[in-house]
This record gives C-alpha cells, structure tokens and sequence, in this order.
C-alpha cells in the first residue's frame, strides 16, 4: 500500500477509571489473549502498510514491552518497519505530547523521512477489522484533501465520547463536532484518517507556527468548509473501548459467535505477542458454560458468561459470572465473583465475594500484590 501508518496510542482516559492505572488505553486486554493495539496493527498489516509509527506516551510500559518486536505482525524487514515513538527532550523541544497534532509535529521527521504519498492514521483503543486499501480508493476517487472514516451509531448509544458528523448527498461532511452534549446527528468518526503526507506536514507545521495542539480540533473541525473532507462508511463491527462501559461490552461480544467467527475464523487475521504457555486446564469439578478461557488457565469452579485472561486460576467451588479476569489473577476457594472486572496480578483471598450489577460493573483491585523473587 503507498501509505505509512501512524498509530496513536499516547492517551488516557479517566473513564476507564482504575484500569489505566497500570497501562494505556492500547495495552488493555481484549477476547482472552489480544491487545486492543492488536487490531489496528493487523489491519496495518493485512493492508500492507509496510511502515508503522506507534506514538506512546502515557503509562506506556506495557505497551512498549508487548511492540518490542515487529515479527509478530509481519511489518516490513528490509524496508519499513514497527517505529514506537516517545517524547524526546531536544535543544528546541522539552514538552510532552500535548495534543494529537503536537505528537505529529514532535515527530515530524519520521513523515518527511517517508517516500509513500499518503498517511494513515488511527488509534490504538479501538477494536474492528478493515481493509485500508479501500479507504484510500474512495480518498483518491474522492479527490479529497482529508477523509475520515466514520460509522452510524444505532439510538441510545452514548455519543458524546465522540467527534459527530453530517454529510452532504456526495459524502462530503459539511459539519464537525467534536463531543457534542446535543448531536444533530448519530454519525460518529472512528478517528482514523486518510491524508497525502505532504498534505499533512503542511497542516501540521501550521499548527505548531499557531501554538495549535489538537488534530481534531484544529484541523478538521476548523478546516470543515475550507478543505474537501469526505467521510467513507464503515457498516462493520468497530468499538471504542476507552470507557468502562464499553471496555465490558466489548469484551463481552466476544462470546457471540458471529463476532468471534468474524474476528478470528474469516481471512484476515488478527495477530498478537504470543506467548509460550500450556493450554487452560480444567479439574474434575470445572464447569465452564460460554465463556472464554485463555492459556495458561487452570479452572477449578463454575464459570458463565466470562472471559478469562492468561494464567487465570480459579479455586475450588468459586462461582465467576459475567465477569472479565485480567491476566494473572488467583481466586482462592469458595469465592463469588459477579458482573465485574477483576484487576491483573489481583490475588482474591477464599471467601470473597464481589458483586457488581448490569449498570454499574464493579472493578476489583485488590491491594495484595504479588512479586517475583
């Protein structure tokens, strides 16, 4: 593909309360043994986007530790390749990132350094499959200066976590809010972009001589009428999970078939750091009823309707419903563990019970961490 991929990955989000104490947004687990970054960079991959930048920058630890190599998404060898950028202190430079356009321009070498005429860009804490390759079909078509890919939201959904669109009959957007409390519209952007690179260093760069900071906010919402921005539909499976509420659902959806067939089973795939560890095992006693179990699991009670992470062990008699376990969390015997999130590394003492409800997930971090000698 004549593109490079940027992928932004350097947010937090404070409704994602405790689970980014640990991590950003873009390591949380997903579907038993993925990343969220995971899918952005396979449908890179599967695009074949040769070179990928990854901009990090909050609580990034993990997550640089899970791109430390490119081989498990086949990113380019001998030319391209998987670049994870971080803030840099320079002569001219001592800030962080504080803005989506003020990381582009922090990293401004990287896009000129590049030979391919377009860019990519989407973020890391979203979860859906995507040919890109059509994206920049319609762009070209379209003969638009930006395209922005962008999805109808049924009623009821939370919108205001979301930059909103309207369009014209040629899918041109003729208006851009960025989370609106009141929405003329339910069309929402994913936040990934189509742009010519020199297109978008010129953009860029006047951002920065105008102390501007934010991609959306300083480029499409304040180019809308002067630039030919289209939006190109998607009709596919594609969530945020940078919230609770959608981090649960999310993960949650997995337990359908035709999501799990439509993720996993159906060309392309998507790939992940692998991991050398045994498959789950399940006791004499286990019974474990629509749920996802990862490797390295070892299941000694009931679980229903939930997902469990690697290395998750679960004692005799617990009973886990509706619940997501992190990686790496012991549940001692006789414990109840219902409709909530369970923190990594959390060791969940015999005789414990947690219960959140449907509305409200409960997120349990126990204090009682575990080292390593």
């Amino acid at each position: 593909m004549r593109a490079i991929g940027i992928v932004l990955a350097g947010g937090n989000s404070r409704r994602m309360r405790e689970l980014s104490n640990k991590r950003a947004i873009s390591a949380m687990p997903i579907a038993g043994s993925y990343r969220s970054i995971d899918f952005t960079l396979s449908n890179m991959s599967n695009s074949h986007i040769q070179s990928v930048a990854v901009f990090t920058q909050y609580n990034s630890r993990s997550l640089n530790e899970h791109l430390s190599s490119s081989k498990w998404w086949d990113f380019g060898r001998k030319q391209g390749g998987l670049f994870v950028l971080t803030p840099t202190i320079t002569a001219q430079n001592s800030d962080w990132y504080r803005g989506t356009a003020d990381a582009l321009y922090q990293n401004l070498s990287f896009l000129k350094k590049s030979h391919e005429p377009y860019a990519v860009i989407a973020p890391g804490d979203c979860v859906y499959k995507m040919d890109y390759n059509k994206v920049l079909e319609y762009h070209i078509e379209k003969k638009a200066d930006i395209t922005v890919v962008c999805k109808e939201l049924p009623e009821g959904e939370d919108i205001t976590r979301f930059g909103v669109i309207s369009t014209n009959e040629d899918g041109r957007i003729t208006s851009f809010e960025e989370k609106p409390m009141m929405a003329a519209s339910n069309t929402i952007s994913c936040g990934i972009y189509v742009i010519r690179r020199r297109q978008l260093i010129e953009l860029i760069e006047r951002c920065a001589a105008e102390d501007r900071v934010d991609f959306v906010r300083d480029i499409l919402v304040r180019y809308t009428g002067v630039k030919r921005i289209y939006a190109y539909k998607t009709d596919r499976y594609w969530s945020n999970i940078a919230s609770v509420d959608a981090y649960y659902k999310t993960n949650m959806d997995f337990l359908k078939p035709d999501v799990r067939n439509y993720f996993f089973r159906e060309y392309p795939d998507i790939c992940t750091k692998v991991e050398d560890l045994p498959p789950a095992k399940y006791n004499p006693g286990a019974v474990v009823r629509n749920s996802l179990v990862a490797s390295g699991s070892i299941i000694n009670g009931v679980v229903e309707n939930s997902v469990l992470f690697k290395k998750a062990y679960v004692g005799n008699n617990c009973i886990i419903k509706n619940s997501i376990i992190l990686n790496d969390v012991y549940i001692g015997d006789n414990s109840v563990i219902e409709n909530c999130i369970v923190e990594s590394r959390d060791t969940i003492r015999a005789n414990t019970t947690y219960i959140g409800t449907p509305e409200e997930i409960k997120i349990v971090v126990e204090k009682s961490e575990r080292y390593a000698l």
